[in-house]
C-alpha cells in the first residue's frame, strides 16, 4: 500500500514538472519569435510641423495608431522648441526674455505660401497667400544694453529711441555709429514708456498702462503737452496724414494728429484670423511694419484692410551671447531711413542694432 501511494505521488509530481517545463518553453519560444505573450506596445513618436500652422504629435504602436495630439497656435504665437503656446499675460512686458521668443511663424492653420507680387498698399495681396521674407545683415552697430527699446525712429542722420520699464523709461537721441546717447529726458518713475513717432516738429511718446501720452519739442525735448487714450499704449507711427497706434490687441487705431484723439480703427488679420500682440510700429512704403511681441517676426500690414500681406522671419539675428549677469530681452524696434532705403531693427536690452536687407523667400 505504501509503495502504491509513493508511486502515485511521484507520478503526480512528474506530471506537474513536465507541464511546468512545457509552459515555460512555450513562453520562451514566443519571446524569441518576437511575439511576447504579455508586454506594453512599442511606441514611436512622430513630430511634424508645417510652417505657420500647427505641430502634430502622433503616438504610434506596433499594430496601430493609438493617439494623436495636435497643438495648434490658438493665439497665433507658439514656442519654437515645444510647440506649446508661448503667449503670456499682456501685463508682463518687463518679464520676458530672449528664451521666450518664438521663431515659429505666428500664423493660423492653413497655407502660408507666398504670392508672386510684392505687397504694397496700392496692390494688396490676397490674405490667403502671404509674402515671406528672410534677411541679410548689412551692418551691425552698438546698442545700449540698458535700453529697453519700445520705439525707434531714424530722422536727419540720428536715431530717436523710446525706452520702457518703470523708473528707467526715457526718450533719447542716439548716434548710430557708436550707440552713444546724445540727448535724453527721463519719464517720471510711475510711467512705463512705449512707442514714439515724430510729427512735424514734435515727438509723441506713449505710455503702457497709464493711458497718458507725452508731446515733446523735437529739438529741445521740452515737454509741451499731454493727451489721453482709452486703451493701453504699445506702438505708434504715422502715414503722413494720421497717427497709427497699437495696443497689443489685433487692432490698429487711427488718430487725428492735431487733437490726438482716436478717429477709427481696423482689425488686423493673418489668413483671416485676428493677429494679437502687435507692438512697435513703423510706416514704410504704404505698409505698417509691426513687431509681434515675444516672437522673432515682423509683419507687414495693409492699413486699409488690416490684412497681413508680408512677414519677416528674423530668427538668429542676435548673434552674441549674454555675459554673466546680462539679460537680453525680445526683438523690438523698427526704424527706416527712407532716403537711403535702410531698414534698422533691434531688441530690448540688446547689445547690437542691425541694418538688414530683406530677402524674398521663393515659393
Amino acid at each position: 500500500m505504501q509503495t502504491r501511494n509513493f508511486v502515485l505521488v511521484a507520478t503526480t509530481l512528474l506530471i506537474v514538472l513536465i507541464a511546468f517545463i512545457l509552459l515555460n518553453r512555450g513562453l520562451l519560444n514566443d519571446t524569441i519569435s518576437g511575439t511576447p505573450a504579455a508586454s506594453k506596445p512599442e511606441t514611436v513618436v512622430d513630430i511634424s510641423a508645417s510652417a505657420g500652422s500647427s505641430i502634430s504629435v502622433t503616438t504610434v504602436s506596433t499594430a496601430s495608431v493609438t493617439s494623436t495630439l495636435t497643438i495648434a497656435n490658438d493665439t497665433l504665437i507658439s514656442d519654437t522648441n515645444s510647440g506649446i503656446n508661448a503667449a503670456t499675460d499682456d501685463t508682463a512686458q518687463s518679464d520676458t526674455s530672449m528664451s521666450d521668443a518664438s521663431s515659429t511663424c505666428p500664423c493660423p492653420q492653413g497655407d502660408s505660401s507666398a504670392p508672386d507680387a510684392t505687397p504694397t498698399a496700392d496692390n494688396p495681396v490676397d490674405n490667403s497667400a502671404v509674402q515671406m521674407y528672410t534677411y541679410r545683415v548689412v551692418n551691425s552697430y552698438p546698442h545700449d544694453l540698458n535700453a529697453f527699446t519700445q520705439g525707434l525712429i531714424w530722422l536727419d542722420g540720428v536715431l530717436y529711441e523710446g525706452t520702457g520699464l518703470r523708473g528707467r523709461s526715457s526718450l533719447r537721441k542716439v548716434n548710430l555709429a557708436d550707440g552713444q546717447v546724445l540727448q535724453q529726458i527721463n519719464l517720471p518713475d510711475q510711467y512705463f514708456g512705449e512707442g514714439i513717432t515724430v510729427w512735424g516738429e514734435q515727438i509723441i511718446q506713449l505710455t503702457w498702462q497709464s493711458r497718458v501720452g507725452f508731446v515733446y519739442e523735437l529739438e529741445s525735448f521740452d515737454q509741451i503737452d499731454t493727451f489721453t487714450y482709452p486703451t493701453e499704449g504699445w506702438g505708434i507711427t504715422h502715414d503722413g496724414t494720421r497717427l497709427i497706434m497699437s495696443d497689443g490687441t489685433p487692432k490698429l487705431y487711427f488718430m487725428d494728429p492735431d487733437t490726438l484723439q482716436q478717429t477709427s480703427s481696423v482689425d488686423v488679420t493673418l489668413e483671416g484670423e485676428p493677429l494679437q500682440r502687435l507692438n512697435e510700429l513703423e510706416y514704410i512704403d504704404g505698409l505698417v511694419y509691426a513687431n509681434v511681441w515675444q516672437t522673432n517676426w515682423i509683419v507687414m500690414i495693409d492699413p486699409q484692410s488690416g490684412q497681413v500681406v508680408g512677414m519677416i522671419n528674423l530668427e538668429g539675428l542676435l548673434d552674441v551671447a549674454p555675459e554673466p549677469g546680462q539679460r537680453f530681452d525680445v526683438l523690438n524696434g523698427i526704424a527706416y531711413d527712407a532716403a537711403e532705403e535702410r531698414l534698422f531693427v533691434t531688441g530690448k536690452l540688446w547689445p547690437r542694432l542691425y541694418e538688414i536687407e530683406l530677402i524674398l523667400v521663393p515659393q
